[in-house]
């Protein structure tokens, strides 16, 4: 090992080689076939199941925990992906625990919900090892959709699309399809390359064409995608980030949190990662986290989340904000960047205390000083790229419009969560077959 937690700025190989496979492995492993029939019998399987209403994608929950607990996981499986297609990096990395587990009544009742994410995971996983994929083409309709982004609301589309018997062509500006999945989430959420595989699994369908490395607006357009095919749908994420608009953010070590975790996701070896021994993360939801977190486990010796309101208004959940201050990430609220300090390198970041006032957030003028030789910002990401003729509103794609229908983090409206992304691609190519049909 040539470096430390201690060795000072930007450095890589912080840690001893056996450190990062122990710090990177699967940080909730899965439950073997007894666990999952104990924690099975622990649902109530209710009739009118809150659970079910508080899944964005409205899974039988009890149906498929019921089958799980009679012993067929295969048949769980089937029913979770007959309604979420992409049902097994939802188990690892959705927020459980304010959807469908703080809904559950054994949460109410004993403040312990039943480990639905949990069941989840085990159902899918079980059935994707034994290569069952349950879905068949219907007979072929002669009709062509182009789906512009292979993220979770394009696939879930295509999948949809492809059962009902269309031809689809998936187009994709990034070398691999899986949109957030693939490049987006803490690698210690899906690790051994799931989310790769479940694309792999996913296209199994057969009549979806994937080509990487096409982006709408410099290799095809819109009009083009119009003409040449019957139906349209837009599920390209929102690829911009906000900026700090704080002096000093356009300093060497200050970069986007998505880049980082991107960047750490493609990497082959991560002791070959840099990271800095001081480390401050600037946002409040569940990719500052992911940010804080992985660079903890690279060997940074102090990581910081500093966010501008208080606790209550983090976007990240409660579970996620426990797991990085069990990591050693310290979480600062209520301070936002005042400007980036350092003579061509950043070296430290100045904050100023915060208060919500009458017209919105108040900046103090009492400050205070971390030192920072790495700076992440994690303020939210924005839409880029929208094509011409499509309305915008609040930021996000507002549709369907003619041809063209949108779904995902890019469309108004909904949350930018993995499972409402499928939920709305979905929908979407249910929306798409019937006016299809009509056509």
């Amino acid at each position: 090992m040539s470096n430390s937690p201690l060795t000072p700025g930007i450095a890589a190989s912080r840690l001893p080689a056996e450190a990062y496979a122990r710090n990177f492995s699967d940080h909730e492993p899965a439950l073997d076939r007894h666990e999952a029939r104990v924690a099975a019998d622990r649902c109530y399987f209710c009739h009118d199941a809150p659970c079910i209403t508080a899944c964005p994608t409205s899974i039988d929950i009890p149906l498929f925990i019921r089958q799980i607990a009679t012993g067929t996981p295969e048949a769980a499986a089937t029913t979770i992906w007959s309604q979420n297609i992409l049902g097994g990096i939802c188990a690892r990395v959705c927020p459980t625990e304010t959807l469908c587990e703080e809904a559950c009544v054994r949460e109410a009742a004993e403040g312990k919900p039943v480990e639905i994410g949990q069941l989840q995971r085990f159902a899918t996983d079980t059935a994707m090892a034994k290569g069952l994929h349950p879905f068949t083409r219907a007979a072929p309709t002669g009709k062509r959709v182009a789906v512009v982004g292979a993220g979770p609301a394009g696939l879930a589309c295509a999948h949809r699309l492809a059962l009902h018997g269309h031809d689809v062509v998936v187009f994709e500006r990034r070398a691999k399809a899986g949109g957030l999945n693939e490049y987006g989430i803490a690698s210690y959420k899906a690790t051994g390359g799931f989310a790769q595989r479940e694309v792999e699994w996913l296209l199994q369908i057969g009549g979806i064409e994937v080509r990487t490395g096409v982006e709408l607006g410099r290799d095809v357009s819109l009009e083009q995608l119009t003409a040449e095919f019957d139906a349209v749908f837009l599920g390209i994420g929102l690829a911009g980030v906000n900026a700090l608009r704080a002096v000093g953010e356009d300093l060497a070590g200050v970069r986007n949190a998505v880049d980082f975790i991107a960047e750490l996701r493609q990497a082959a070896d991560l002791s070959q990662l840099p990271v800095g021994r001081d480390v401050v993360v600037i946002g409040g939801g569940m990719t500052a986290v992911d940010a804080a977190v992985q660079s903890k486990l690279l060997g940074a010796e102090n990581v910081t989340i500093v966010y501008r309101r208080g606790q209550a208004k983090m976007s990240a959940s409660g579970h996620e904000q426990d797991h990085a201050a069990q990591a050693g990430v310290r979480i600062i609220h209520n301070a936002a960047p005042v400007r980036v300090l350092g003579d061509g390198q950043a070296e430290a970041v100045e904050f100023a205390y915060t208060s919500e006032g009458e017209n919105g957030l108040v900046l103090s003028p009492e400050t205070f000083t971390l030192k920072a030789d790495q700076v992440f910002k994690a303020i939210g990401q924005t839409l880029q790229g929208a094509p011409e003729g499509l309305a915008v509103a609040g930021g996000k794609l507002a549709g369907p419009a003619g041809k063209v229908w949108v779904g995902g983090d890019c469309a108004a409206g909904g949350e930018d969560l993995t499972v409402t992304a499928v939920a709305e691609g979905r929908d979407a190519a249910e929306a798409i077959h019937a006016a299809l049909a009509c056509g």
